[in-house]
Parts: structure tokens; sequence; C-alpha cells
């Protein structure tokens, strides 16, 4: 049933947009870990360039090496490599369809990046996540530069002495 009500929801979607019109994406990406910091900004910019041919920019993130809650394993002619971690990084657009199939097309063949994910979004959502992104930026450096200092063992016993006394 659900199944059928979203196929209904994604036609009628399709039914209202000109296909000549320009539409808002979001193209998700994860750069290969193992490459310098350097050559992984090479690689976004390489994306982020073919996505300002395709149209304007919304929203991005640049690269930033992260943590995979999973394994991505990924198969070729080198063999089979597993990935715990990535430099991830997006951009929210505007295009139309051939300068969004540029875009697709110059994911698919980088070779350092090793997994996407494309989405048709709003501008509204995009700009969003921009700024939820800024706050979790700011609430991290704001973590770390609160750090407390680190406690000798020997204060920590006599504050705990102190206490139960």
């Amino acid at each position: 049933m659900a199944r059928k009500q979203k196929e209904e929801i994604a036609n009628d979607m399709d039914k209202d947009i000109d296909p000549a019109e320009a539409r808002t994406y979001e193209i998700a990406f994860h750069i290969d870990p193992e490459l310098p910091t350097e050559e992984a900004k090479k690689v976004y910019e390489a994306v982020r360039a073919s996505v300002q041919a395709a149209g304007p920019i919304f929203a991005e993130s640049t690269p930033k090496k992260i943590q995979l809650a999973y394994t991505i394993s990924k198969s070729d002619t080198a063999g089979r490599r597993d990935f715990d971690t990535s430099f991830f990084a997006w951009i929210a657009y505007q295009a139309q369809g051939e300068g969004h199939d540029a875009v697709l097309t110059t994911v698919s063949e980088e070779a350092r990046i090793f997994r996407s994910l494309d989405l048709r979004t709003t501008k509204e959502q995009a700009e969003h996540m921009a700024e939820l992104e800024q706050i979790a930026a700011t609430t991290a450096s704001e973590s770390t530069s609160d750090e407390e200092e680190e406690v000798s063992d020997a204060e920590l016993s006599a504050a705990l002495e102190e206490a139960a006394a």
C-alpha cells in the first residue's frame, strides 16, 4: 500500500514539472580517505566546477574527514577495498536536465569518489542544511575550546578524599 502511494506521489510531482525547467538538486559524495587533504580538495573542486557550469550553487560543504557509520566496500579492477572513513562533501544547486546529467557523469567518472548520492530537493531545504552545518561547526569549536584541563591523579585523589570527609 505504501509503495503504491509513493509511486502515485512521484508521478504527480513529475506531471507538474516542465523538463526544460531548472530543478534543485543535492549531490553528496565520499572521497577516498587515503588521499592527502589537498588532493581531496582538488576532487571536490572538480565536481564543484561541473556543478557551477550546470547552474547556481545554493549551499555546499567542503570535504571533511569523517568516520563512517558502517564499512563501505568497493570492488574495481585492482580488487576490493573497504572504507571506514572518508572525506565527505555535498553541493546543492539548480540545473536543467543536461546540466544535471553532466554533474552525474563527472561524479561517476571520478575514480577517487567511491560513493555518491543524488537527490532532488528544494532551495529552502538546502539552505537549511547549510545553516545546520554552521551551527554544528560552531558548537564543535566551542566545545573544544571549553574543554577542562587534565587533572593529575594526585589532585583527583585529594579532591575525592576531601569530598568524602
